[in-house]
């Protein structure tokens, strides 16, 4: 089944399965209001839902399934059309060790011009650490020549205020493009280190 049809198909369900549920819940309104309702419940059957609500329940279940699905689906479509892969450019930041600097901020600018400037909190800086990484930005380029300015700003060696620039000349050519910003410790001179790394 192609993805359009997945989506009809979907909305077709989840509108069936609605007048289901609302003629579900009528009859068995009117059904008891007719019979009039007994006084207690067998309590063999208390605890036990009628079939055709398990059913119901299964068909929910299953709906709910497929929308996550298709969100999913609706979210890698709409990247594609945003950022085609012959002008794709992603920038990721990522960090080891963390011992000499506490990232604060990250500022980035492509061809002199700021396309970026993220503030972290200190959850999201405490999963760069354990190895996380971030992708920062996502956009488009033309192919030819191109330079990336990244700026850092934290807390640097004996919790100063820390603010370091690194940068970056590249070429796009016709796929997609993916840019590392690296914060590692140069122990020797227990100072924090800021590289660009382009993934060829």
């Amino acid at each position: 089944m192609n993805f359009k049809s997945r989506v009809v198909s979907i909305i077709v369900g989840a509108t069936l399965l609605a007048g289901a549920w609302t003629a579900g819940g009528w009859t068995a309104g009117a059904a008891e209001t007719a019979a009039g309702a007994p006084a207690e419940a067998p309590a063999a059957n208390a605890d036990a839902p009628p079939s055709d609500f398990k059913t119901l329940d299964q068909d929910v279940q299953g709906v709910k399934k497929d929308i996550i699905e298709l969100n999913k689906d609706l979210f890698v479509l709409e990247e594609e059309l945003l950022f085609p892969a012959n002008t794709q450019v992603a920038v990721y930041v990522s960090m080891d060790v963390g011992t000499f600097f506490a990232l604060d901020s990250v500022t980035v600018k492509i061809d002199n011009k700021e396309v970026k400037n993220y503030l972290y909190t200190a959850r999201e800086a405490d999963a760069l650490l354990k190895g996380g990484v971030q992708q920062i930005y996502l956009g488009n380029l033309k192919v030819g020549k191109h330079e990336l300015v990244a700026f850092f700003t934290g807390k640097g060696p004996m919790d100063r205020d820390y603010r370091r620039g690194a940068t970056i000349n590249f070429r796009k050519g016709v796929g997609a493009k993916y840019l590392e910003l690296k914060i590692t410790d140069k122990v020797s001179k227990h100072q924090p280190e800021f590289t660009i790394k382009d993934w060829e």
